[in-house]
């Protein structure tokens, strides 16, 4: 397991969550969680649009908690993120590290010189006799405007992730997953659905879907005729004087709408991973990111998938008390926390 010896910094397309986590010998203690909302389209589809505003919103967060460490993990999502489960003939590791470069060129749509690559295997030996490997590549521009950014903060990225995979890792130490169980992972951000679909405890699938907590907000600004900020109070069910002409129903009508929308293409991936893997059973389905909050949108999953829905406590198994943390702030923002989570158990040494 990780040492936790990294901040966990998750640089969202709405706001920005910090993690920082110390490792005892009985379970990890948290030491910080917090977060800080990000201007509209600071981030647009996972490409860093104001930089500025991301360095001082890092700068504001990492003061606020009183961080010190000036080490942190990252994680990156989205259209220039392909992730790839391919089979291979069995190699070491060694060999596969020098052949992947040719290899992966038929798996990913960029030029192969515009992204970084990395590999994780699976399994050594499945049953035709060749090796499964999980490979990631990522956009070398987008990689870099995060570490820059990360750098002008006045921190060192020592790890790039992806979202869905910090989501697993967060998960993997607060829950007992059975061997031959599956389970969907779920992580709805504003602007993405990470999807990662885990079988005893090894990713089976993952996607990427462009949906997200910003439909929510543009529906109910284009429906209920409502500014930006007074859409985002209504989402979260917020409000005030100047909303007093919009009708609750409306707006969960609209909730409505958007959750059946992003439910379908939850469905979707879900059958396609069920149409060509042999674990095709999913025993459960776990969401995380803000949307995770949202009644109507679990209620949906649910209704199109069959399978039972929870939130993810990313805190479960993490001792909250040592720092006198506030309890309720941490269990009302748990589903957002799971990705900087999953960060801050991230090692330094790690690949």
């Amino acid at each position: 397991m990780a040492k936790g010896n990294l901040i966990g910094l998750d640089i969202g397309s709405s706001s920005i969550k910090v993690c920082q986590l110390k490792e005892s010998r009985k379970a990890y203690q948290l030491q910080c969680f917090g977060m800080i909302a990000l201007p509209p389209e600071a981030i647009v589809d996972g490409s860093i649009m104001n930089q500025t505003a991301i360095v001082d919103a890092v700068r504001e967060l990492v003061a606020s908690q009183r961080i010190k460490l000036k080490d942190v993990a990252v994680s990156v999502s989205g259209h220039s993120v392909i992730l790839r489960k391919i089979n291979l003939p069995v190699m070491t590791r060694e060999e596969l590290d020098e052949s992947i470069q040719w290899e992966a060129e038929q798996y990913i749509p960029f030029d192969i010189n515009d992204v970084n690559i990395d590999v994780a295997i699976l399994n050594d030996h499945n049953d035709q006799g060749q090796m499964d490997v999980l490979l990631v590549a990522a956009k070398k521009d987008m990689i870099n405007d995060y570490i820059n950014v990360v750098r002008e903060a006045g921190l060192a990225a020592q790890v790039v992730d992806v979202d869905s995979f910090a989501v697993q890792n967060a998960f993997e130490i607060n829950y007992n997953l059975p061997v031959g169980e599956t389970v969907a992972l779920i992580n709805v951000g504003a602007s993405v659905v990470n999807i990662n679909v885990v079988h005893s405890g090894i990713s089976a699938f993952t996607r990427d879907i462009a949906q997200g907590g910003n439909q929510y907000t543009d529906e109910i600004q284009k429906q209920l005729n409502v500014s930006y900020d007074e859409a985002e109070a209504l989402k979260i069910g917020g409000g005030g004087a100047e909303q007093d002409s919009v009708v609750p129903q409306e707006v969960e009508r609209v909730m409505q709408q958007v959750s059946e929308t992003i439910a379908n293409d939850v469905q979707r991936s879900l059958d396609f991973y069920a149409a060509t893997s042999a674990d095709a059973a999913i025993n459960r389905i776990y969401l995380s990111g803000g949307c995770a909050k949202v009644p109507a949108l679990s209620r949906a999953i649910e209704g199109k998938t069959g399978v039972p829905v929870e939130s993810v406590d990313p805190f479960r198994n993490i001792d909250v008390a040592a720092r006198g943390l506030d309890p309720n702030f941490l269990r009302a923002n748990a589903p957002l926390a799971a990705v900087s989570v999953g960060l801050a158990l991230r090692g330094g040494d790690e690949r």
